[in-house]
């Protein structure tokens, strides 16, 4: 049980379409064993669990209690996923600062996002091959990158900074070409992408698709297809049926 001290409010997980209550398998966030249930107000549902009213730490077992739940209510529901976090102060304002009073915008999301899911996509160069088809492809890094051989780098110096400079530059552009192919041939397929931050010179693409459920397979196999022919060029990371948290953007405040 929580300290007495401590108010208990409702953690949210996600908004779904339902016009009754529910309750799930899944035991809520924090320890406490807290039932998962659905506050409704008209057609929409609040998934949420009781929960002291605290800042959650992003540990790994608190950030796998908020997706267990969300893994589970997606089996039957579509769902806006609600940001890791979020405490309501009491059950009232779940249904009356939130589904009440944003009724018109949840609904209209959950509108668009009936029937899709989101699947994620990264692709990483494998280092050495990319360098050498860089190389391959350039004869000025080639010429330049011959002339260092045997020499210093103190007497080098400039050069070589020139050399990393037209190599960044030739690894721009590859990687704008392999990430539009990519792209090219799994857009068709998608309603929405989303490309995020590239984050390590290895990293070719970093995209999120919105998908209907039923082209999902399609979207899978051209996947596969691609690492079939990219394959040793490059390692894809797929990741498949996810709350599209790159698609719903759901901010709280509460009243004070």
């Amino acid at each position: 049980m929580p300290a007495p001290n401590i108010e208990i409010g409702e953690y949210l997980y996600c908004i779904i379409r339902s016009s009754t209550p529910l309750t799930f398998q899944s035991r809520g966030i924090g320890g406490q064993d807290a039932l998962v249930h659905a506050l409704v107000y008209k057609d929409l549902a609040a998934v949420v669990s009781s929960s002291p009213i605290v800042e959650y730490d992003s540990t790994r077992r608190n950030m796998l209690a908020h997706t267990t739940v969300l893994e589970e209510v997606m089996n039957t529901h579509t769902i806006l996923p609600v940001r890791f976090g979020i405490v309501a102060p009491n059950a009232e304002a779940v249904v009356e600062q939130m589904l009440k009073r944003r009724y018109d915008e949840l609904d209209q999301l959950m509108r668009k996002m009936d029937g899709c899911v989101e699947l994620g996509l990264k692709a990483f160069w494998y280092e050495e091959v990319v360098y050498r088809e860089i190389v391959e492809a350039s004869p000025a890094i080639r010429q330049l990158r011959d002339s260092l051989v045997g020499k210093s780098p103190e007497e080098t110096y400039y050069q070589r900074i020139k050399l990393g400079e037209l190599v960044e530059s030739a690894m721009k552009r590859k990687r704008e070409e392999d990430a539009h192919y990519i792209l090219q041939n799994i857009e068709p397929l998608v309603l929405e992408t989303r490309n995020n931050m590239v984050i390590t010179e290895r990293m070719v693409l970093n995209a999120a698709f919105l998908v209907r459920k039923e082209r999902e397979n399609e979207v899978d196999q051209i996947v596969q297809e691609l690492d079939q022919e990219m394959g040793k060029r490059m390692m894809f990371k797929y990741v498949g049926s996810a709350p599209p948290y790159n698609f719903v953007n759901i901010v709280v405040r509460w009243d004070s």
